[in-house]
C-alpha cells in the first residue's frame, strides 16, 4: 500500500534491490525472511521432504497424509458457514485465546472520530469497509456486484498511473505511481460531510465455449468502470485492477514455506521448455527495510501477513497502523477535506490501532485452519487428482511442501501442507490481463492462487465466483478463463472426455 502523499511513499534502497534481484535471476542465495525465527534443515530431513513432497507413483489411492491439507494444523470441515473461522488444531489452549481476541479486533466495526470509544474510532476518513471481516465475509471470499443496489464491499478498484523515479532504474521493475486524485485504491464509501470516490460498475458479456462431447459452457467477460467520480477525473493514464477479497485460509503456513523452496521452482526464462516460466515477485518490505520475496496479494506484493494487514486496515478501513502511521488512509493531497476530517490516532495508542492489536489481528490471521479435505479416496476423485497431473495443472499449482521449522511458531512448525500453489507470478493471457503492474508483476501476470478449501467455497461464502474479479461462476469456468502459460492445460481440459473433465472438477471440489 502506497502512503497517502508523495513526500512518504517507501524508497527502497535502488543498489540493494538491484543486487538482489541479480542474484535472485542468477540461483544464488535465496531471499532471507527475518520475520521467521528458522531452525536449519539436515541433510536427513532435507532428504525425508523430498520423498514426502514428491509426484505420486500411482493414483489408486491417496497419498500418506493427503487429508490434511494444513498438516498437524487441519481441522474437521464444518458443515456450516465457519469452515474458514476456526483455530489450527495444534494452536494450544494459550493460542485460541489469543487467537478469539484477535477475531475480535478482526470483526470490530470500527466508528469516525471524535468518539467516546477511542478505541474504535478513526474510521476513514474514506474506506472500502468498517471492519476487516466486512470483506472477508466468514473468512471467504469475496464477490463482485450483483446488481445495479448492490456495494459490493467485498470488492475495490486498485488504481495507479505509469511512472515513479524511486524505482524506475531497477531492473525489473515496473514504475508506477498514485493516481494523483484517488491515491493507490479507490474507496466507495466516506464519513457524512465528504464524497466516497467513486461507485464501481461493471457490465456482462457472455462468451460460448464448445467443449468435448457435444457439451458448452458460457464465460463471462467483465467491463468495469469507476463511476460517479468525487474528487474529478481520473487521469487519462490510470490503470485500473478489480479485486475481490481472497479467502483466509492457511496464510500462516504459506508464509512458514521456505523461500528457497520457492525460488527452486522459478523459470523465468522457460530453460526447460515446458511453456510455464514461474517468477517471483520481488518486493520491498516496510517493516525490515529490505526486499523480500512477495507471497500474498492477488500479484504476490505483499512479504508477510503483518505487512498486508497493515495495508488493508490503511487502504480499506482507513485505520493507521505502526507502519502505515498516516490517519488519513489513502487520502491525497488533492482531497482536502478527506485529510481536514478527525482522526482517531494522538491518544495513548498513537496510531489508531497500535502494535498490540496489528500483532493480535496478525496471529489470528496466520492461523485460520485449513479444514481437512473430503472424499479424499473416492474413485471419481482419484481419477481428477491424475487428470490434474497428466494436463500439467501442478506446473503451477505445486501440491506439497514441508514448512520451516520454526523456533516460535509451533503450529506452523515443520508441517506437510497441501496448498496447490507456487505463489509465482505467471502470465495468465490477455483474458485475465488487467494491464496494471504491481514491483516486479506486469499487467499480465498473477501469483498462482492456493487450491486448498476451494470445494468449500459455496459454504463459506454462498457463492462460487472465482478469479482476481469474481468473474468465473464455477470451477469450470475458472479453468476455461485460464490463458498465455496456461493456455495449454486449458485447451487439454476443453478436449477431455466428459467424465474426465467431471472427475478433474471433483477433484478440485474435494480440495
Amino acid at each position: 500500500m502506497l502512503s497517502s502523499t508523495p513526500s512518504a511513499w517507501t524508497r527502497p534502497n535502488r543498489l540493494a534491490l538491484t543486487l538482489v534481484l541479480a542474484a535472485t535471476a542468477a540461483g544464488a542465495a535465496p531471499l532471507d525472511e527475518p520475520h521467521l525465527k528458522v531452525v536449519p534443515r539436515t541433510k536427513a530431513e532435507a532428504a525425508r521432504i523430498a520423498a514426502a513432497t514428491g509426484a505420486p507413483a500411482a493414483f489408486d489411492a491417496p497419498q500418506p497424509f493427503e487429508e490434511n491439507g494444513g498438516g498437524a494444523a487441519t481441522v474437521r470441515p464444518r458443515a456450516n458457514a465457519d469452515a474458514f473461522s476456526q483455530p489450527s488444531a495444534n494452536i494450544g489452549f494459550d493460542g485460541e485465546l489469543t487467537f478469539k481476541v484477535g477475531n475480535g479486533l478482526f470483526k470490530k466495526l470500527w466508528v469516525s472520530a471524535p468518539s467516546s470509544t477511542l478505541a474504535s474510532d478513526g474510521l476513514g476518513p474514506l474506506y472500502n469497509a468498517r471492519s476487516c471481516q466486512r470483506c472477508h465475509l466468514k473468512d471467504g471470499r469475496g464477490h463482485p456486484p450483483e446488481g445495479p443496489d448492490d456495494n459490493a464491499v467485498s470488492m475495490f478498484l486498485r488504481v495507479s498511473v505509469p511512472g515513479g523515479p524511486d524505482i524506475a532504474e531497477i531492473e525489473d521493475y515496473i514504475a508506477t505511481s498514485p493516481e494523483p486524485n484517488y491515491g493507490g485504491q479507490m474507496q466507495d464509501f466516506a464519513l457524512p460531510g465528504l464524497k466516497a470516490e467513486y461507485r464501481l460498475g461493471v457490465t456482462w458479456e457472455e462468451i460460448p465455449v464448445e467443449l468435448s462431447g457435444g457439451e458448452t459452457a458460457s464465460l463471462r467477460a467483465p467491463t468495469w468502470a469507476a463511476e460517479n467520480l468525487g474528487y474529478g477525473p481520473l487521469a487519462p493514464d490510470a490503470m485500473l485492477s478489480p479485486r475481490v477479497a481472497p479467502q483466509m485460509i492457511g496464510l500462516g503456513l504459506l508464509e512458514a514455506i521456505p523461500a528457497a523452496d520457492i525460488l527452486a521452482q522459478a523459470d523465468p526464462e522457460d530453460a526447460d521448455g515446458d511453456g510455464i516460466s514461474g517468477r517471483a515477485n520481488v518486493v520491498w518490505s516496510e517493516e525490515f527495510d529490505m526486499a523480500m520475496l512477495g507471497r500474498f496479494g492477488w500479484k504476490a506484493g505483499m512479504p508477510t501477513i503483518r505487512e498486508q494487514s497493515a495495508a488493508a486496515f490503511s487502504g480499506d478501513i482507513g485505520i493507521s497502523t505502526p507502519l502505515h502511521p498516516g490517519p488519513e488512509g489513502d487520502c491525497m493531497v488533492a482531497q482536502e477535506d478527506c485529510r481536514n476530517a478527525p482522526h482517531g490516532d494522538g491518544d495513548e495508542r498513537v496510531t489508531e490501532i497500535d502494535a498490540e492489536g496489528l500483532d493480535l489481528v496478525t496471529f489470528y490471521s496466520r492461523n485460520l485452519a485449513v479444514p481437512a479435505r473430503r472424499d479424499v479416496g473416492a474413485p471419481q476423485v482419484l481419477r481428477g487428482k491424475e487428470v490434474f497431473h497428466a494436463t500439467g495443472c501442478t506446473s503451477c499449482h505445486t501440491p506439497s511442501y514441508v514448512t520451516h521449522r520454526l523456533e516460535d511458531q509451533p503450529a506452523q512448525s515443520f508441517q506437510l501442507i497441501w496448498p496447490y500453489t507456487d505463489l509465482l507470478l505467471h502470465d495468465m493471457g490477455e483474458g485475465l490481463a488487467d494491464h496494471r503492474p504491481e514491483s516486479r508483476a506486469t499487467g499480465m501476470e498473477w501469483r498462482t492462487p492456493p487450491l486448498w478449501g476451494i470445494g468449500l467455497t459455496e459454504r463459506v461464502s454462498g457463492h462460487t465466483y472465482f478469479l482476481h474479479d469474481g468473474r468465473a461462476r464455477n470451477l469450470l469456468e475458472a479453468v476455461l478463463w485460464h490463458g498465455g502459460e496456461a493456455a495449454a492445460a486449458r485447451d487439454t481440459v476443453i478436449s477431455l472426455p466428459a467424465a474426465d473433465r467431471a472427475a478433474l472438477i471433483a477433484f478440485l471440489e474435494s480440495l
